[in-house]
């Protein structure tokens, strides 16, 4: 008996820390997200290309086409504040949608400081582990308040797609 108890005063002690340190990545709203790379040759050009720390951004709004020359179809949708992919430590592509889970408005977006393996808010400061540990907060008010990036899939396509980032 006194083993059953201390055995869930430890699993109940374990639960509470956990929930301390949980993330909360649904503070983004919900948006459209389909990017296709139609040919590897789309994505030996547009896409993140397999080395560590590799990143890229995309924006398609009524107003904005970043990067300009990638080929956008009507079915495109790059999510509420935008996409940024990256390939993390092992060589694996990983999405995030761009817009600062803490700022939560779509024109407020992380970038990749020059030289850094992180993204970082230019609001609030803000920074986030994007190549190792799936967008959660470093530091700033995200952390202290557990928001994370909100994360979206990366999969191969069929016949005609090569790879599609979508929710």
């Amino acid at each position: 008996m006194r083993h059953s108890l201390l055995l869930l005063l430890i699993i109940l002690s374990g639960a509470v820390i956990s929930a301390c340190h949980s993330v909360d990545d649904n503070r983004i709203p919900y948006s459209e997200v389909h990017l296709t790379f139609h040919t590897v040759g789309d994505w030996n050009i547009y896409g993140v290309k397999g080395a560590a720390a590799d990143h890229r951004s995309y924006i398609l709004t009524r107003t904005e086409h970043i990067p300009t020359d990638f080929p956008y179809t009507t079915l495109d949708r790059t999510g509420y504040g935008g996409l940024l992919l990256v390939t993390d430590v092992l060589g694996d592509v990983l999405a995030y949608d761009l817009a600062c889970p803490y700022e939560a408005r779509p024109g407020i977006r992380v970038s990749v400081p020059n030289g850094e393996l992180f993204a970082e808010c230019p609001v609030c400061g803000s920074t986030y582990d994007i190549f190792t540990n799936y967008g959660k907060p470093r530091s700033g008010p995200a952390s202290d308040k557990g928001y994370s990036l909100t994360r979206y899939s990366v999969v191969s396509g069929g016949a005609t797609e090569y790879k599609v980032v979508t929710r």
